[in-house]
């Protein structure tokens, strides 16, 4: 039962084959049994699941349910949950219980969805490995050995290893794609502004943004029914006609232009994953597509830029965690500027100081010319290499990540390498478009991701390009060996 999909529990649920009850219950045990293993829980919430439970239960029975009434998932642990800790993976909220649900909370509860727990994470979302954890760092189910990606690791370990069929996520410049890459999963990364991020604790604002992590783009189609929207809380939330995502699934796919950038199949990519990509791309071409190659001249200043302008946001962000309102508090400060700096410094843990420290600097008098300014110009040449690859072209596709899973502890002490894992997914940050991360293979026995990226609000093409991948292959399918009990 563990290895259903949303769509297929969704059935199974609505002619009575399992309750509710049922499916949170052995969700739940397995939680239980293996969160010890991967660590890609930091709190579960067996009551208010089992209340939720049978409600959902009670709404199936007089026929008043949707179609994700009923189905457990979990929550990344940035979405604010009312009276549940939301620690953000950080000292600084280990004691923080939210007044309010976040927008996707409060959608996702009015689906009727049943919320197991909150998944582990990188401190605030700084990182790419959830290693950055207060709680300890989130293994990759495919082999513990190795990291899952990050920000949002847990709820990529935790639905492949299907101790949850979906969780959500958070994307600022891959936190979605590249962990649901590395861990052999479906994450989708809408159009900045389409999903509110009204109660999801902000780390860079203007990059942000939620989204579904499944096992199928079919299941991603019908979390984004659910939290796509215009939400008035959120100045940033773009008011738009409703879509249904589910709609396009099964179009044809003849005659799509595919863009393949140069600079995605570099020297510098692993080559058994370049291998992996170019098998998947095959399979459209012999669906009717076309290949096209294009350039994106400026991808190699993505990097530079992101770690400018987030570091820059953050540190505006995060002035809020002071001791005085909420949050972690140092013990006797003897005055004000004492209780400042102790608490932030007793609080955040080195990532998070280190892009405080860095985003300050690049604000500073003398330097915000010399260094904000310029990554603001080149993400919009950075935009602007985008539109221009979207006349020839209706989608780019590349590797998600340029290797798969690294090692735990591997590049913990040299963050410019880790950050360079990131290097195919921040720049469709900067330019705010959507893309999706889906299984594509494996190179030395680890998963491999296909990123599909496109032009704003096309969502609903990339996920009709991932579902027709996904009929023909089942990659989708497989599941780590050590996780079928």
């Amino acid at each position: 039962m563990y290895t259903h999909t949303l769509a297929e529990l969704s059935k199974l649920l609505n002619d009575g084959s399992i309750s509710s009850v049922e499916l949170t219950k052995l969700y739940y045990e397995r939680c239980q049994t293996y969160n010890s293993e991967l660590n890609c829980f930091i709190t579960l919430t067996p009551e208010s699941a089992m209340e939720s439970a049978r409600t959902a239960d009670a709404l199936i029975a007089k026929k008043q349910n949707g179609p994700l009434t009923g189905i457990p998932f979990a929550h990344k642990d940035i979405f604010c949950t009312q009276g549940t800790k939301t620690s953000c993976g950080s000292k600084m909220l280990d004691n923080f219980l939210p007044p309010y649900d976040a927008t996707v909370v409060k959608k996702l509860g009015d689906a009727g969805m049943v919320c197991i727990g909150k998944t582990n994470m990188d401190e605030f979302a700084m990182g790419s490995s959830t290693e950055n954890s207060y709680y300890g760092p989130t293994k990759n189910p495919w082999d513990v050995s190795k990291v899952p990606g990050g920000s949002s690791g847990g709820s990529s370990s935790a639905v492949a290893a299907r101790l949850i069929p979906a969780a959500t996520g958070t994307d600022t410049g891959g936190s979605i794609r590249q962990p649901a890459a590395l861990c052999g999963i479906t994450g989708l990364k809408p159009t900045y502004g389409t999903v509110s991020r009204f109660g999801m604790i902000a780390f860079a604002s203007s990059l942000d943004q939620g989204g579904p992590m499944t096992q199928t783009a079919e299941d991603a189609a019908m979390i984004m029914n659910a939290i796509a929207g215009f939400d008035v809380n959120d100045s940033t939330s773009l008011e738009r006609e409703n879509v249904d995502y589910t709609t396009n699934l099964n179009d044809s796919i003849e005659g799509v232009r595919i863009g393949l950038p140069k600079q995605y199949f570099s020297a510098d990519v692993d080559p058994k994953t370049i291998e992996q990509i170019k098998d998947a791309i095959g399979l459209y071409e012999q669906a009717g597509a076309k290949i096209i190659d294009i350039d994106l001249p400026n991808t190699s200043l993505s990097i530079p830029a992101y770690y400018v302008v987030a570091p820059a946001e953050a540190s505006s962000n995060l002035s809020r965690f002071d001791g005085v309102r909420f949050g972690y508090r140092c013990d006797d400060p003897v005055d004000l500027l004492d209780l400042y700096c102790r608490s932030r410094s007793e609080g955040f843990g080195n990532e998070v100081k280190r892009r405080i420290m860095i985003g300050a600097y690049v604000l500073s008098a003398g330097y915000y010319d010399a260094y904000y300014l310029k990554a603001q110009k080149i993400r919009r040449m950075i935009r602007d290499d985008f539109q221009s690859a979207f006349k020839e072209v209706d989608v780019i596709m590349g590797p998600t990540t340029p290797a798969p899973a690294f090692g735990l502890n591997e590049l913990l002490d040299d963050p410019v390498q880790m950050y360079l894992a990131d290097i195919f997914t921040v720049s469709v940050n900067l330019a705010g478009l959507p893309a999706i991360s889906i299984p594509a293979g494996f190179a030395s026995n680890l998963p491999v991701g296909l990123q599909i990226i496109g032009n704003y609000f096309s969502e609903p093409s990339l996920l009709n390009l991932a579902h027709q991948f996904q009929q023909t292959t089942d990659w989708h399918k497989k599941m780590p060996e050590g996780f079928r009990s």
